[in-house]
């Protein structure tokens, strides 16, 4: 039997151990609520219901899924999902990558501070990059996660060259962290669409507090 749920922000200082997600609800909202105060105002930027992710929940395991049409090429988007100075601007991730079937992956997200690792299962570029994706236990997340998969897809759209379709499948995550992610990725790729229009990408939290709305609670 399948649902859906949402995420509560991947910030360090949000997370704790997941007991009670109508209270992760309440902490949450308070604190986006203090920094969006201090930042006096939210982005003028309009909610798009057609870049909202699916969750989907079976048994203790979730699959998180996110298409967007982005008006550039392949090789530009490539780029900035594989590239660790593009990674850097647009995900807060420090990164270190063997792109190579059999490769791995190293990420450390300046933002929540989770170490993540794995081996890439499938380089083929400007196609497909999917890796593994092994958070190290830590105080948020105890057991850490230790079967995610993330699957990034391009495709030409409908023989456009100069437009991707992207999707991105965030798979095998457990349920309880699943729950915590829906509006944290959805505000990543919104960034992501920022860099490639070279334009200065949204703040994280602030964009997470506005897309939260998108998402059952």
């Amino acid at each position: 039997m399948s649902d859906t749920g949402s995420f509560t922000s991947p910030k360090d200082k949000y997370l704790q151990p997941y007991n009670s997600l109508h209270m992760k609800s309440i902490e949450i909202d308070e604190k986006v609520g203090r920094h969006l105060s201090i930042n006096e105002k939210q982005s003028d930027r309009p909610l798009n219901p057609e870049s909202k992710g699916t969750v989907t929940i079976e048994g203790e395991y979730a699959t998180l899924r996110y298409e967007r049409l982005l008006s550039h090429p392949r090789e530009v988007v490539w780029k900035a999902i594989t590239d660790p100075k593009e990674l850097a601007g647009w995900m807060n991730t420090k990164a270190v990558i063997d792109g190579r079937n059999g490769g791995t992956i190293d990420f450390v997200n300046i933002v929540s501070g989770f170490h993540t690792t794995g081996r890439i299962l499938a380089w083929d570029p400007q196609r497909v990059f999917e890796y593994e994706w092994h958070i190290a236990p830590n105080p948020s997340l105890p057991d850490g996660e230790p079967e995610a998969v993330i699957c990034w897809e391009l495709k030409q759209d409908d023989g456009d060259s100069n437009n991707t379709l992207l999707t991105l499948t965030h798979s095998r995550l457990t349920k309880s962290t699943s729950l915590r992610f829906a509006p944290g990725w959805h505000a990543y790729l919104d960034r992501l669409e920022d860099s490639l229009n070279n334009e200065v990408p949204l703040d994280w939290m602030q964009r997470f507090a506005e897309v939260k709305e998108l998402y059952p609670s």
